[in-house]
């Protein structure tokens, strides 16, 4: 770091992301509420800002997969945290799906959250259809919720700092954006960028605080971050070590050790994160969910761009042709893939879209020969204007899929709420959401499982690590270990 420093003292305040985008980006959105409550009355008095805690696609995961009812899991959640301001992500004009959710429902999703404890909301969208982020923005107000207005970072010819400055300064002109958010799911921001892009956001930001949010995808964003509190960001995004670096964002652990031997403030209690760290990691080793390390830097992610978490989701596309060994070719092909579609930002939806399509090109070996029909409706605007042009030849490829006609000639309806309703039979919103979004076999299987655990053991040490190894190397029907302090019989 080189240069004076534009806040050489600041009081940081820190968002956490354990509960959201750090179990995301690492256990697959598979963490259900009783395994964050024996702990989140700590990370109610730890000293965060904020605590981030559910989306629309964690509603989704924990109803397909985990078969518990996130309304009742985050009124759980919520109320174990009356402390906290506690938040939830929104993309402007969707709600699980890839597709284009109408208005109604998207507010009514807002309202709906407000109901359940939530009292601040990160809104972004991809391509930036401002209109639609302030129209949210301003039911979250009126819900009696703050706002962060995301700008999501991505590296393209077009993705400037002047870029940026100008949806920084079109974000903030509505009363209802409290804070602005620069955004980096990829963890491209290279440390010696930060100095341009903040000062751009704060010219347009009409002195609004600034959040940072980075992946730690190449090792770098813990710089970043420094680097940005430099240059006169105050809030940073971090996550308990556990769920911490490789894909997920930095420690707060490592961030407030950095920030206190420069010099800076802040709120947060360091024995009750040690606490913390301790459970999510015993959570881990007992359900067998992955552990955050740091990543090895490598420059190629500069050029895909893939989300931290989204690799393994190709690798497991690959595998499924049995081309496991060709993913460094896809990492390639979607660098091409993004360039063709006009550079979109590698964040939901866009960098599954790309993704796929790249995925699909190395496995047919017929380049824009499967089509989605994503890809489809981004190509018609649905999703709002590509940053730059699609290029002519793969537009006309688009043009030529079999489905293109049929998506053209309709496009998204807009149906007001008393429409949806009628549709969906005569419900609570609550239902009315989880009906709009989800198939009705995954709600009737997620019904049939029961209420939600509120607690889930804890079995994990050394000794029943090393249980669990012997009893995958023997076919003994039981066996015991003793030791000193010990004693462990199991049987099959």
């Amino acid at each position: 770091m080189t240069g004076a420093p534009e806040n050489a003292m600041a009081h940081i305040d820190f968002i956490d992301q354990t509960l959201r985008d750090g179990q995301q980006s690492l256990w697959g959105m598979r963490m259900q509420a009783g395994m964050a409550l024996p702990v989140t009355p700590l990370i109610d008095r730890a000293g965060y800002r904020v605590v981030d805690c559910t989306g629309s696609s964690i509603f989704e995961v924990l109803i397909k997969y985990c078969r518990e009812d996130p309304w009742a899991g985050l009124d759980l959640l919520t109320a174990s945290m009356p402390r906290s301001r506690v938040r939830a992500g929104l993309r402007s004009n969707a709600c699980v799906t890839f597709s284009i959710t109408p208005d109604a429902l998207m507010d009514t999703w807002v309202r709906r959250l407000c109901a359940h404890g939530i009292r601040s909301f990160w809104i972004y969208d991809v391509l930036f259809n401002i209109d639609k982020m302030h129209r949210l923005a301003a039911v979250a107000k009126e819900a009696g919720a703050e706002v962060a207005g995301a700008i999501n970072f991505s590296l393209s010819p077009v993705h400037t700092d002047e870029y940026y400055g100008r949806k920084a300064a079109e974000l903030a002109a509505s009363d209802d954006v409290d804070t602005l958010l620069i955004y980096d799911t990829a963890g491209c921001l290279k440390p010696e960028r930060v100095a341009g892009l903040v000062a751009a956001v704060r010219a347009g930001g009409r002195g609004k605080p600034i959040e940072l949010h980075s992946h730690n995808v190449t090792g770098l964003s813990t710089l970043a971050y420094l680097e940005a509190v430099r240059h006169g960001v105050t809030i940073l995004h971090t996550a308990a070590r556990p769920l911490a670096n490789g894909p997920s964002m930095p420690s707060t652990e490592i961030l407030l050790r950095n920030l206190e031997l420069l010099g800076h403030t802040h709120g947060i209690d360091h024995g009750l994160l040690a606490q913390v760290s301790e459970h999510f990691t015993r959570v881990a080793r007992t359900h067998g969910f992955r552990l955050g390390v740091p990543n090895e830097f490598d420059l190629s992610a500069y050029e895909h761009q893939i989300p931290g978490g989204m690799t393994g989701t190709l690798l497991n596309q690959l595998r499924q042709h049995n081309m496991s060994d060709r993913l460094d070719d896809v990492l390639r092909e979607t660098a091409r893939v993004r360039r063709e579609l006009g550079y979109p930002g590698m964040m939901t939806p866009f960098s599954q879209l790309v993704g796929v399509t790249a995925v699909m090109n190395i496995v047919t070996g017929r380049r824009w020969s499967v089509i989605v029909d994503e890809v489809i409706q981004y190509a018609l605007g649905y999703y709002g204007q590509p940053v730059a042009p699609i290029e002519s030849e793969v537009l006309d490829r688009i043009a030529a899929a079999p489905r293109y006609r049929e998506i053209a000639a309709h496009p998204p309806e807009n149906p007001d709420l008393e429409q949806i309703r009628r549709e969906h039979g005569g419900v609570d919103d609550d239902e009315l959401l989880l009906r709009a979004l989800v198939p009705a076999s995954d709600l009737a299987a997620m019904r049939a499982a029961g209420p939600v655990r509120t607690s889930f053991p804890m079995l994990s040490s050394p000794e029943l690590d090393f249980a669990r190894e012997l009893m995958g190397l023997t076919r003994t029907r039981s066996f015991r270990i003793a030791l000193a302090q010990f004693n462990l019989s199991l049987e099959r």
